[in-house]
């Protein structure tokens, strides 16, 4: 591709262009909006792309590609870095090979999330360098640094994206193709490669010696730029802060940091030296202005009430006016709801309408909390709904007990869900329980992906298909019934009221396609069957 050629891309499509010039073996992850579409524009530009069942395993799955000596990009959003938490620990005390980036898709404001935590804390926890693209062409840019800051230093290397970065669509100048030089094979290292504490204990010291040393490279040069202008007033920020503070103070002198951990602190130093004034803004918690201000830099940081949602030029503004006052609400807007036609619409209505104590779960399902089914109690994190209601179902009073079920969806289940059943199974509460599983076929909020329970792949070839009832007789559960939740002759309201009053462990699936999905799904399944009968038709070799 021509240095000179000029794109429109969003910051995920051009961190998947850099993957793709890259030489990336392959991609793995779970959807979460804001990070979704990389894998699915990496696999539209012909690179390798799988969904994995979850963070965790995508990880691994990425650890493995890079101790094959392969490149290897792993996205998920910020709290699926929670589920890949276990690996990226101990990762980082391994000597790896093939580079590794992780991208985590951060999500201010709670856009779709149900939280809003700071990834930056994991880079500093974890002891893995964080680079911090500002717009989608250092999105590209830097996506192609973290491969080779991660062969360099045989270290995993995280990409923080945030939404506002992974959506925003502007300029970006790709440069040529930059593929590793490694050739994929297997080499043993035993100390390097396998934790155990006599190989771990030196390997963290390890560690702490490759941040040092990406810390003098940071200084000396790291992916960080100055900004020049009025020295009254300086600006320390990164990612898409960087463009807030740039158009809110157009004559200040800013420092984008584009590495943010390790942190360059000798060109910190050097500017905070060089301004007579000195505040940083930064998106989220106070990470870089703790860190100013231990080592003795005299910074201001923002006034606590910008911690909470996205950061914005009237926001940036106020901040560097020392504006506390309160902030206009923002206008309302239209709240979500199910679609129309949506398959848990009648399930909820039947949650709603018996008023049981639904334990919930993540996914699109979880608008059934909102009018006109207000249908959900409890709703935490992926696969939660099954060892939430499990806890429920031990502590209150038989009667009311008996009124607990969990809900979880299809993806989900496969993401999390399979644990609480063994939970649930090992450990039955004496009234028994009610797992209920709407399968509507596809990972529906974040935009119709598939995942193992739906028998295709990342590019809707078809696949190997895990049966979520099969699997739940196998795991221990005697009482499993699958039902059409739109069908009057499946009776779903009879069944699951029967399957509440008695005190065994059962799981009832709610099986009907998304209705946004089937159309696709209907084309998806006549391409298998065209492929296998071309297939049968073709003359034996």
């Amino acid at each position: 591709m021509a240095t000179n050629e000029r794109m429109l891309l969003s910051g995920n499509e051009a961190v998947a262009l850099a993957a793709l010039h890259a030489g990336t073996h392959l991609g793995t992850g779970y959807p979460g909006t804001p990070s979704t579409e990389i894998l699915e524009a990496l696999d539209q530009l012909g690179g390798r792309a799988q969904w994995a069942p979850n963070e965790k395993v995508a990880l691994e799955v990425a650890l493995g590609v890079s101790l094959a000596r392969g490149r290897t990009l792993a996205t998920m959003k910020h709290v699926g870095v929670n589920v890949a938490a276990d690996p990226l620990f101990t990762a980082a005390y391994m000597d790896l090979v093939g580079g590794l980036v992780l991208i985590s898709a951060d999500d201010p404001g709670m856009a779709s999330s149900q939280n809003e935590q700071d990834n930056r804390h994991y880079a500093r926890a974890a002891g893995v360098p964080m680079l911090e693209p500002a717009d989608a062409q250092e999105a590209y840019d830097f996506t192609l640094t973290a491969f080779e800051l991660s062969e360099r230093w045989g270290i995993p290397v995280i990409l923080r994206m945030t939404t506002r970065i992974c959506h925003a669509r502007t300029q970006v100048c790709p440069g040529p193709a930059r593929p590793g030089s490694l050739q994929p094979g297997f080499q043993r290292d035993i100390p390097g490669r396998v934790m155990v504490p006599t190989h771990a204990r030196p390997a963290h010291r390890k560690l702490r010696g490759k941040l040092e040393q990406i810390a003098r490279w940071n200084d000396s040069e790291g992916p960080n730029r100055v900004y020049d202008g009025d020295r009254r007033l300086g600006i320390i920020a990164s990612g898409v802060s960087v463009m807030h503070a740039r158009e809110a103070a157009p004559g200040a002198r800013v420092l984008s940091l584009g590495l943010t951990w390790p942190l360059p602190m000798e060109t910190l130093r050097r500017f905070v030296g060089g301004v007579d004034r000195c505040i940083v803004i930064e998106e989220g918690d106070h990470l870089v202005y703790e860190a100013l201000r231990a080592d003795g830099l005299a910074v201001e940081g923002k006034p606590e009430m910008y911690r909470f949602g996205e950061l914005n030029v009237p926001r940036v503004r106020r901040i560097l006016a020392g504006d506390t006052s309160p902030e206009a609400a923002p206008p309302a807007g239209k709240p979500p709801e199910l679609c129309k036609g949506c398959s848990h619409r009648e399930v909820f209505e039947v949650l709603g309408r018996l008023k049981y104590i639904v334990a919930g779960d993540i996914g699109c399902y979880t608008l059934g909390v909102l009018p006109p089914f207000e249908a959900m109690d409890t709703c935490v994190d992926m696969g939660a709904a099954i060892g939430v209601g499990l806890g429920l179902r031990h502590t209150l009073p038989p009667e009311e007990a008996r009124r607990v079920v969990s809900v979880i969806g299809d993806s989900t289940f496969v993401h999390s869900g399979l644990t609480g059943i063994a939970e649930m199974v090992y450990n039955p509460p004496p009234t028994g329980h009610v797992v209920l599983i709407v399968d509507n076929d596809t990972t529906a909020m974040t935009g119709r992906q598939e995942h193992p329970g739906t028998g295709r792949s990342l590019n809707h070839a078809p696949t190997q298909r895990m049966d979520l009832a099969e699997v739940c007789r196998a795991m221990g559960v005697k009482n499993v019934q699958v039902v059409d939740p739109q069908k009057p002759e499946d009776d779903f309201e009879g069944a699951l009221k029967a399957l509440m009053e008695r005190d065994e462990l059962s799981v009832l699936i709610a099986r009907r396609p998304c209705v946004l999905a089937a159309p696709m799904i209907r084309r998806y399944e006549q391409a298998a069957r065209e492929g296998a009968a071309d297939h049968a038709q073709a003359p034996t070799p």
